[in-house]
């Protein structure tokens, strides 16, 4: 979810000896300001996302410095940014997430690693990998030596980051090549404290600008330029920053009494690795480790003589890196054997090969690994012993659950506006048959999960119409491909949209209009609606789509379920050929709701008129079908027991969580479903006819209702909580 940092960001004014408290991500900001920075962008993604909203809630302290913010349309965007850097000795910093974001911008950055730069340039990417991952599972490390860009892996402490981002930028310039910092998803959001610096004002700025421009043919990517460009990063660029590693030490070396071995971990590592060896009796709570540390806050490029230094006179080392390939364990051993080292290396086999290294995964590795080496002074048996009492007490946990904990796999909002599209999709194939379906990046992934099902292909975000070109011209059906609004100003107008017109492509475009890049946490994009208005946002997609081409267009809104299907329908089989372009528009629901509760809120404080809709079901009228569940799978509709003795089916049930959104009752007509939806209005602070109106109701009904009805009236869960609350706000 978006958050604001309109009152943290103040922080970012503290000066020299002053504490600076806060998350990784606004560590991050502040360091950047003490450095100097000249211009700053980037594009949003999961874990990196909130580094943008910093960045935008920080504007105002930003222009004082002089310091330039661009909201990128793209990665590539972004990392063009940096070419500000390569001709002048100003200081940048671009943020988005890896390794995806990467991919788009490798370009270029192939273009930044073969010219280098002048200024320190800073890449900071959100690591997306492992159990909290959001993306296919790889690695920056690969990015870096393809491109020799060096990749800074900072301890997730908030010192440690921010001593990491301000040598980043030092390293950059006494190097002359971009600098990749990445955060892992904890690293992002990690909570600490430092002790700041002042804010510098940047040697060119918006407050200094540069005067003249400079002209230097060896910055440009153009054979022949580029064969010294690549000596250059070997012969010069290379050595520099090994030594500037070396100097400023960089890469930290934590002792410890059991001397036959040793561990080299990657920074972002190094918490989880001393956790790993509290629970196997080899570290103390104050992170006082028995085993030798080497900790690598630089894991590209290596320091040859610093990892020779640490494994001389060591039986064995542990090389814990995340992921595979293993490049560090493979350039360790590689280091070693030239030095004439014959320190045993071990990594993946006591560790897996893949996947994220959590403490139960790192502690399970260490224990395996002190019991193949026994190293003198350390218990072997113990290890093993405490890692199995670990295990044991999760085995007993799941024991005492009865059942493991079902799987959650993610799923749209409650009231999402793209939820009943894919409802509509459903129930248009059951007319014109099922279709093969490219499905986009984006909170519309979700569709490819129960209850829809839908979607055969996911290939990158922007690229649903892209990747349908290939299999539309072999289908006997036109092929549906999706692409939210995010997706289409990021590539997908690019990529898909002028692509298809210009090769007369006959398939079917779902753009989902809902306002906002909202799976990376509800960041602006050009057509964002005002104050929910889409009349007025800044660009408008119908005017773009038409200017490229496009004659087949139609607007629906996505709750409409019923026009929705036909509008499908239409599309599949008319005989007009050429791209056909379904806008599906309604506003995100998570900023609708955003708007609409402090609305809601501000009316109630002020003693005024404020209503709110709610949707139910009757519960004779429910026939225990559950029809509407599997057509729409929103989490406010739920199921309860039957009240009537003679039914045992469990009957549909609206809970509190219900936006009014009014999708269920949509989907229950459009699908000739049952009757038994109703919408509710709740008023509260209601004028003196309403109140009348409904005592005359009440007076007519009551005489109706069963006890239970009446107490179910006058007692509505969450109603009199929500009034009270938003009184109280």
């Amino acid at each position: 979810m978006e958050r604001s940092f309109a009152k943290e960001v103040q922080s970012l004014r503290k000066g020299d000896g002053e504490l600076f408290e806060g998350e990784g991500i606004l560590a991050v900001t502040k360091a950047a300001l003490q450095a100097g920075v000249s211009y700053v962008g980037g594009y949003q993604g999961s874990p990196v996302s909130h580094l943008v909203d910093v960045l935008s809630d920080a504007k105002d302290i930003m222009d004082e410095y002089g310091v330039h913010l661009e909201i990128c349309a793209n990665e590539a965007g972004a990392a063009a940014m940096l070419g500000a850097s390569i001709q002048y000795p100003i200081r940048g910093l671009v943020t988005w997430k890896s390794t995806v974001g990467t991919n788009v911008a490798s370009d270029a950055l192939s273009n930044l690693g073969s010219v280098g730069v002048k200024g320190g340039a800073v890449i900071v990417l959100g690591e997306d990998y492992g159990e909290g991952a959001s993306i296919i599972q790889e690695r920056s490390h690969a990015f870096a030596m393809k491109s020799t860009l060096w990749l800074v892996d900072p301890r997730p402490n908030l010192t440690t980051i921010v001593k990491m981002v301000e040598k980043s930028f030092e390293l950059s310039e006494v190097s002359n090549q971009p600098v990749m910092l990445m955060l892992r998803i904890l690293a992002c959001h990690v909570q600490g404290r430092f002790t700041a610096k002042d804010n510098k004002h940047g040697e060119w700025s918006g407050n200094h600008k540069i005067k003249d421009p400079t002209y230097d043919l060896m910055k440009i990517a153009l054979p022949p330029g580029t064969y010294d460009q690549e000596k250059h990063k070997w012969e010069r660029r290379l050595p520099a920053a090994i030594d500037f590693i070396r100097k400023e030490k960089l890469n930290e070396v934590f002792a410890g009494d059991l001397d036959e071995v040793g561990i080299i971990c990657q920074g972002g590592l190094y918490n989880t690795v001393l956790r790993s060896l509290d629970h196997v009796g080899l570290a103390d709570l104050y992170g006082n480790s028995r085993v030798p540390i080497y900790c690598l806050n630089v894991t590209y490029p290596l320091v040859d003589d610093e990892i020779t230094a640490f494994c001389a006179g060591k039986k064995h080392i542990l090389v814990v890196e995340e992921g595979h390939p293993a490049y560090i364990e493979n350039d360790v051993n590689v280091i070693l054997r030239k030095a004439d080292i014959q320190t045993k290396v071990h990594g993946k086999g006591p560790l897996p090969m893949a996947g994220q290294y959590t403490s139960d995964v790192v502690q399970t590795g260490i224990a395996k690994w002190i019991e193949e080496v026994k190293p003198t002074g350390a218990d072997a048996d113990t290890a093993h012993a405490r890692v199995e009492y670990i295990g044991g007490l999760k085995t007993k946990a799941v024991g005492h659950l009865g059942n493991p904990v079902p799987g959650r796999p993610p799923t749209f909002c409650t009231g999402c506006p793209e939820r009943p599209v894919f409802s509509a999709i459903k129930l248009m194939e059951k007319d014109v048959g099922k279709t093969h379906i490219s499905c986009d990046i984006g909170c519309h992934t979700f569709s490819t999960l129960p209850p829809f099902n839908l979607g055969q292909t996911v290939l990158g975000y922007g690229l649903g119409l892209a990747s349908s070109t290939g299999i539309a011209p072999n289908f006997d059906k036109r092929v549906i491909s999706i692409m939210g609004d995010g997706g289409f100003w990021h590539n997908g107008l690019s990529t898909g949209v002028s692509s298809s017109l210009f090769n007369n492509n006959d398939s079917v475009l779902v753009i989902m209009k809902n306002g906002y890049t909202s799976a990376t946490g509800w960041q602006w994009v050009p057509s964002t609606p005002k104050d929910g208005n889409f009349e007025e946002s800044q660009m408008s997609m119908e005017d773009t789509l038409r200017g490229m081409g496009v004659k087949w267009m139609r607007k629906v809104r996505t709750y409409s379920v019923s026009k929705m299907v036909k509008t499908l329908a239409e599309a599949m089989t008319t005989a007009e050929k050429g791209l056909k372009v379904i806008i599906a528009e309604s506003e995100c629901m998570l900023a609708k709701q955003r708007r609409v509760k402090a609305d809601r809120a501000a009316k109630l404080k002020a003693g005024k008129r404020a209503t709110r809709e709610r949707f139910g079901i009757d519960d004779d009228t429910c026939t225990g079908d559950h029809s509407c569940i599997r057509l729409s799978g929103c989490p406010s509709l739920t199921i309860k027991p039957n009240p009537d003795p003679l039914r045992t089916d469990p009957i549909a049930h609206v809970n509190t969580g219900c936006v009014g959104c009014g999708l269920c009752g949509e989907v229950a007509h459009a699908a000739i479903l049952c009757p038994s939806f109703y919408k509710a209005e709740i008023i509260y602070n209601a004028g003196a006819f309403e109140r009348l109106v409904a005592r005359v109701r009440k007076a007519v009904i009551r005489p109706f209702m069963t006890r239970e009805a009446i107490r179910l009236v006058e007692y509505q869960p969450g109603v009199i909580e929500e009034e009270a609350a938003a009184r109280a706000a």
